[in-house]
């Protein structure tokens, strides 16, 4: 079996059908051999910010010399993004190796009785043999969705937990109220593992700390309160996180202050970027980490599509709930203070498009909005989108089914300006790939 054949496989496999049980994925991973119980696992759940968590806190460790294993998603272009190996994403010959064993297993469980992995399972066994091949040390672990019934919750020793931002999604999974998805979050708390977590909501806290507490896992707090903006320019921000831990004995008695340089312009990538330093601190007892290593990985990181530069005055954000769009909003509010601002749109039928567009409208101001459409099952019409639009501003507004002339009506239009491109992770896949071919050429 080939790379196409094995994908082709893989994609034919529902990606929102129920769960299996979680004994059908422990089941699959016993037979792999239980891989995961040789490494350090960072394990990370959220609603937003968890996939940037992770790769700060890979390029933190990978930068401080250790082999570093990261296991994330969605991908945008390619599959094989999903894994990487001290910030290099697996080959296609690899991938294929662990697929390719993962299906025997597969095929067996299913011979005894057994269900046949959903896609996220599959994903996460066949990550499990490309790490065990790489003899990597640490495992830096997104969950898939939720987390107390996620496939990666099976591992039962990580040294730490992280809970990111978490907002209203996936509500016909995860429950209706943020209490209850919290709750979903936190199921990843595990027996005397220390939890970092985004603490600036009080209901989320409130849950969060209640899990620990019948855990006994100690329990570290990000708030607002603990960054000062330095500097911002239309890369990076400059920051000061100030810590101080109570739990001197697991964190060599931490309190201080460190100077962080985040390469993004969005201030959430504050929140997510502390909770990394943090858990680097916690990990760390012994301050072999030192704020000056923890400052260079951050610096270091590289994220795709989320407030991405990838072209001078042009950035990619997969912005599409509405915590992600109202932190969206808070970006380019900050840049219209210094520069014009234009739009590249586009978003998917199942998400609340005319509520986005609309909240984007009342609050940012651009000088012109281009409209795209992506194709599929789940296609919103260009001009339906451009309709909307013109509901809610006064700003010249074009659809272009095409994505890439749409790509290249955005870029003619903002003059001196910024483009951001937003509204769906589906598009920012699609403008990466574009970019990529352009490369090539």
């Amino acid at each position: 079996m080939n790379y196409t054949e094995a994908v082709d496989y893989i994609e034919n496999i529902p990606k929102f059908t129920k769960k299996n049980k979680p004994e059908n994925t422990l089941e699959m991973v016993r037979r792999l051999g239980h891989p995961e119980r040789a490494w350090k696992i960072i394990h990370v759940a959220g609603t937003n910010g968890k996939g940037s968590v992770c790769a700060f806190l890979a390029s933190i460790l990978q930068d401080a010399g250790s082999k570093v294993g990261l296991f994330t998603s969605p991908h945008l272009v390619e599959l094989t993004e999903r894994f990487q190996i001290n910030g290099v994403q697996v080959s296609q010959e690899d991938f294929t190796e662990a697929f390719v064993r993962v299906k025997q297993v597969v095929d067996e469980m299913m011979a005894d009785g057994y269900a046949h992995p959903a896609y996220f399972e599959l994903l996460f066994g066949v990550s499990l043999l490309i790490f065990r091949k790489a003899g990597i040390e640490y495992l830096v672990l997104e969950t898939g969705l939720g987390g107390r019934l996620d496939a990666t919750n099976l591992v039962e020793h990580p040294i730490a937990t992280v809970i990111t931002s978490i907002s209203m999604d996936h509500m016909e999974y995860l429950g209706d109220t943020i209490g209850q998805i919290a709750s979903e979050k936190a199921g990843i708390i595990k027996e005397g593992v220390p939890v970092i977590y985004d603490g600036r909501v009080p209901e989320v806290e409130q849950v969060v700390l209640a899990q620990a507490e019948r855990m006994h896992a100690p329990a570290y707090p990000y708030y607002s309160s603990m960054t000062e903006i330095l500097d911002k320019t239309d890369k990076s921000i400059d920051f000061v996180l100030n810590y101080s831990y109570d739990d001197k004995e697991k964190t060599a008695g931490r309190t201080g202050s460190m100077q962080i340089t985040v390469p993004y312009l969005a201030e959430y990538q504050l929140v997510n970027s502390s909770l990394a330093a943090i858990t680097a601190h916690v990990i760390d007892p012994e301050g072999r980490l030192t704020d000056e290593a923890i400052a260079a990985g951050i610096a270091e990181t590289r994220w795709q599509g989320r407030m991405e530069t990838v072209l001078p005055g042009v950035v990619l954000d997969g912005a599409h709930n509405a915590d992600g769009i109202r932190e969206f909003i808070r970006t380019v509010q900050s840049v219209e203070k210094r520069r014009e601002v234009s739009l590249l749109f586009s978003a998917v039928a199942d998400k609340e498009y005319d509520t986005m567009i609309r909240t984007i409208c009342e609050a940012a101001h651009f000088s012109h909005v281009t409209v795209t459409q992506i194709d599929g099952s789940r296609i919103v019409p260009a001009q339906q989108l451009a309709e909307v639009f013109r509901k809610y501003t006064s700003a010249p507004v074009e659809a272009c089914p095409d994505i890439r002339q749409a790509f290249e009506t955005a870029l003619a239009a903002r003059g001196e300006g910024m483009l951001f491109c937003a509204g769906s992770l589906y598009l920012v896949g699609e403008l990466k790939a574009i970019l990529r071919n352009e490369t090539r050429q």
